[in-house]
């Protein structure tokens, strides 16, 4: 039974998102993510000045006049939501936690789908795979996919990007859009996103807090990991250490940024205490730059 709590979080959420998709994101969507390719429609007679590669052969020997192929861009595509709902998501130093701006990013891309006529899936998953939802249309469907992010508790402790990559390559028969929303606190998944990325159309949500990137001065403060439990008592007030985790928390982000551009993935991040939309749209305008 879905509380009532929950349908009001639905609720309000369509209602934020489905206006950003009607006014901003709808059309930048249906621009960016192109169709699967061109496919048959029918054949008519050939004109003068038609291009001969089109001719089909085979009507044209069964009726002993020249006929040529007509294709149509194939519209419709398979949205797929890959979201991390590992507990280190549950983390947020401002007024939303990483989980909250992945499931509304997630939502604006979901509703800008099937304003386009295209399916949405969605996988969820921690160190396991939590949730699965096949790819439907409508906006039913996905109320549905929200609710799921929103009620799906895991029952794993850790993040296995690799495993939830590999599942994805498994389950989708055909090219699809993959979006991958999570905050990567995984290191060995090199494999399998490669495969993703040459299999599918990959894009990569970063989901990031200044927290977890820069420590406050307050003193000695035990630091948890989520996902592991280990736990660490930290000097904050020492200028020292707060420098030395800064430089190795931009390092690690800035290798992660350069892999995934060397692997040709694109790439949005995002953090909680900013909007979401700036970065979106910019995403969107290097999108159609590029075709």
């Amino acid at each position: 039974m879905i509380s009532k709590e929950i349908l009001k979080k639905v609720r309000k959420l369509e209602i934020r998102t489905k206006g950003m998709v009607n006014n901003i994101f709808g059309g930048e969507y249906q621009s960016v993510f192109k169709g699967r390719g061109m496919e048959f429609s029918e054949v008519r007679a050939y004109t003068y000045g038609d291009d001969i590669r089109q001719i089909d052969w085979n009507v044209t020997a069964r009726t002993g006049e020249p006929f040529i192929k007509l294709f149509e861009e194939e519209r419709e595509q398979t949205l797929m939501l890959c979201v991390d709902i590992s507990p280190s998501g549950l983390f947020g130093s401002h007024d939303q936690r990483k989980m909250d701006l992945a499931i509304e990013i997630c939502a604006v891309l979901a509703f800008s789908a099937i304003k386009n006529n295209d399916k949405v899936g969605i996988v969820l998953f921690s160190d396991v795979i939590e949730k699965v939802v096949p790819p439907k249309k409508g906006r039913l469907h996905v109320l549905r996919l929200i609710r799921e992010l929103y009620t799906t508790e895991p029952k794993g402790t850790g993040t296995d990007l690799s495993e939830a990559l590999s599942y994805v390559n498994r389950l989708l028969n055909r090219r699809a859009i993959v979006v991958l929303a999570s905050d990567f606190q995984d290191r060995n998944f090199d494999k399998q996103i490669k495969i993703t990325s040459r299999k599918h159309d990959l894009v990569n949500i970063m989901i990031n807090d200044d927290l977890e990137e820069e420590l406050p001065d307050l003193g000695l403060v035990p630091l948890k990991d989520a996902e592991t439990g280990s736990e660490v008592l930290v000097d904050t007030s020492n200028k020292k250490v707060r420098e030395a985790f800064r430089k190795k928390k931009v390092k690690e982000k800035l290798a992660l940024k350069n892999k995934f551009r060397r692997l040709k993935i694109d790439t949005i991040d995002v953090q909680t205490n900013r909007s979401y939309i700036q970065p979106l749209m910019n995403f969107f305008h290097r999108r159609m730059q590029r075709y």
